[in-house]
C-alpha cells in the first residue's frame, strides 16, 4: 500500500513521461494515430479501436457489432478465412478481438520487427472484408453458444443482464453486449454486412500502439497502410437520453444456482468534461471507500463484523459513451437472507451518508486508487487500452493527468454529498436471484468451427 507520503510522488510518476510523449497524428482519411514510446522490452502492442459498440445497434439486431467481431477473422480475397491468427502465431504473435457497449476493438501484440504485418492485415480487412453466408451461418451457431455459456447457464450473469435492463428503459446499454437470443436466433449475413458497411472506416477508428517503436516510422507505416484507404460519411448520432427514474425498481430473477444473490443499481453521472465534473471523482473514491481494500467498510460490516454475506463488492465506470450506473453485488451466507444482506447494505450507506468519510480513510482510498493505476502501467497492453477507451468514450489520452489529479483533490464532504445525492430509493434498481433446484443438466453442445472470440 502506498503512504501519504507517496502519494504525490505516486501521481508524479504516473504522467506520460515526456511531455510529447505520447505522440498523436491524424491521417488525411480521418483516422487517428497514437503512438506510446515504451522501450522497456523490444516487443509492441497494436490496437484497433472501431467507435461502434453495442450502443450503436438497433432493435431487432442485438448482438450484431459482436458478431461483427467474429466475423472479421473470416478473410478477405488477400487472406483466406482462418489464416489471420495463423500468420500471426507464426509470427511469434498473439491476437484476439474484444467488443463492449462503447466500442469494437482489436489487438496484436509482437516482437517490433513485426509491426508492419499486423498494420498490412488490419487495414486489409478494415476495407476488404468478404462475409459469405456459409461462414455467418456457422460463426452465428458459435456465438449463441457462447450466450448460452457466458450468460445463460450462469446464474448471476442471468441478474446482472436483467438489472441493466430494468434500470434503463431507454438507452441502448439496457440490451446485452453479446445481444438477446431471439435476435441472434434472426440475424442474418446481411445485418452483419450492413453493420461493417456502416461503422468500419478509417475515420470512425483509432491507432493506438504502444512499446519499443519511434513515433515518425509508426507514423510513415500507418499512412503507408492505412492512408490508401477512404473514409466515408458516419451515421447521426442521437442522444438517446435516459428519462428521469421516479421510484425504485425491482426484479426477481429465478434460476437454478446452489445461493441467492443481490445486485444493486443506482444510477449516477458519468466524465463529460475532465475539468468542469466533479461528481465522477467523487463517485469513484466513494466506491473504494465501500469495497476498495479487505478492511473497506462493506466488507468490514457485513463479511467481518456482522457475516450477512459471503462477499459483497462494487462497480463504477466513469469513462463512458452512456449512462453510468454505480454497482453493489453480494452473495447471503448461508441462514442469512436476500432481505437481511439488502438491508445491511442500506445500513453502510446510510452511515456515510450521515457520517461522511474520516480522513485517514479519505487518504488511504485514494493511495490504493492511485497505487492500482500504477500497477497497471507495467503492461503496455493496459497503456494502450487505456488511450482507446478514453479516446472512445470522447475524452482524449491527454485527459490522463487531469484526471488522476482530480481523484486526488476529491474531499471529503464530496464523497459524502454524492452518496447523499445519488444512492436514492428513486434511482435505485435492486435485481434478486431465487435460486432453483438444481437439476442435472445435458452435456453443452460442441460449438461448430470458428473462432470463439471476446
Amino acid at each position: 500500500m502506498l503512504t501519504k507520503a507517496l502519494l504525490g510522488a505516486a501521481l508524479l510518476g504516473l504522467t506520460w513521461g515526456a511531455a510529447a510523449n505520447p505522440y498523436e497524428h491524424r491521417l488525411a482519411n480521418g483516422m487517428k494515430v497514437i503512438v506510446k514510446e515504451d522501450r522497456r522490452a523490444p516487443v509492441v502492442v497494436s490496437q484497433i479501436w472501431y467507435r461502434a459498440g453495442s450502443m450503436d445497434e438497433q432493435n431487432g439486431t442485438t448482438g450484431v457489432a459482436h458478431v461483427l467481431e467474429h466475423m472479421m477473422f473470416k478473410g478477405t480475397p488477400k487472406v483466406p478465412a482462418g489464416q489471420f491468427s495463423k500468420i500471426i502465431a507464426e509470427a511469434g504473435g498473439r491476437e484476439n478481438a474484444f467488443t463492449n457497449h462503447d466500442y469494437t476493438a482489436y489487438f496484436q501484440q509482437l516482437k517490433t520487427d513485426k509491426l508492419p504485418l499486423a498494420f498490412r492485415l488490419e487495414a486489409d480487412r478494415m476495407e476488404n472484408l468478404v462475409l459469405t453466408e456459409q461462414e455467418f451461418a456457422k460463426e452465428i451457431q458459435v456465438v449463441m453458444e457462447e450466450r448460452r455459456m457466458r450468460t445463460e447457464d450462469k446464474p448471476q450473469a442471468l441478474v446482472y443482464e436483467q438489472l441493466n435492463a430494468a434500470a434503463l428503459n431507454a438507452h441502448p446499454y439496457r440490451h446485452p453486449v453479446i445481444g438477446w437470443m431471439d435476435d441472434l436466433e434472426n440475424m442474418r449475413v446481411e445485418d452483419a454486412r450492413a453493420w461493417y458497411q456502416r461503422w468500419y472506416a478509417p475515420n470512425n477508428a483509432t491507432l493506438v500502439v504502444v512499446g519499443d517503436v519511434r513515433h515518425e516510422e509508426v507514423f510513415k507505416l500507418a499512412q503507408t497502410h492505412f492512408g490508401p484507404l477512404k473514409a466515408h460519411a458516419l451515421p447521426p448520432r442521437k442522444p438517446q437520453q435516459e428519462a428521469p427514474q421516479r421510484g425504485i425498481r425491482r426484479v426477481l430473477v429465478k434460476a437454478q444456482a446452489k445461493l441467492p444473490y443481490l445486485a444493486l443499481a443506482y444510477r449516477v453521472p458519468v466524465l463529460g468534461d475532465v475539468n468542469q465534473d466533479s461528481e465522477p471523482y467523487a463517485l469513484e473514491i466513494l466506491s473504494g471507500v465501500l469495497d476498495g481494500h479487505a478492511a473497506a467498510r462493506l466488507n468490514q460490516a457485513l463479511v467481518r463484523e456482522n457475516r450477512l454475506a459471503t462477499d459483497v463488492g462494487t462497480g463504477y465506470g466513469a469513462i463512458s459513451r452512456g449512462p453510468g450506473l454505480f454497482l453493489i453485488e453480494a452473495t447471503p451466507s448461508e441462514g442469512k437472507s436476500v432481505l437481511e444482506l439488502e438491508q445491511g447494505i442500506r445500513q453502510e450507506i446510510a452511515r456515510v451518508q450521515r457520517e461522511g468519510v474520516s480522513s485517514e480513510e479519505l487518504q488511504r482510498v485514494k493511495a490504493q486508487v492511485v497505487a492500482a493505476q500504477v500497477y497497471q502501467r507495467d503492461s503496455m497492453f493496459y497503456q494502450a487500452m487505456l488511450i482507446g477507451q478514453m479516446e472512445s468514450a470522447g475524452l482524449s489520452w491527454r485527459d490522463e493527468k487531469t484526471i488522476l489529479e482530480r481523484l486526488n483533490a476529491v474531499t471529503a464532504e464530496q464523497v459524502q454529498a454524492v452518496a447523499q445525492k445519488y444512492l436514492q430509493d428513486d434511482g435505485l434498481t435492486i435485481a434478486t436471484l431465487d435460486p432453483q433446484p438444481m437439476e442435472a443438466k445435458h452435456a453443452a453442445q460442441k460449438m461448430t468451427g470458428g473462432r470463439h472470440a471476446h
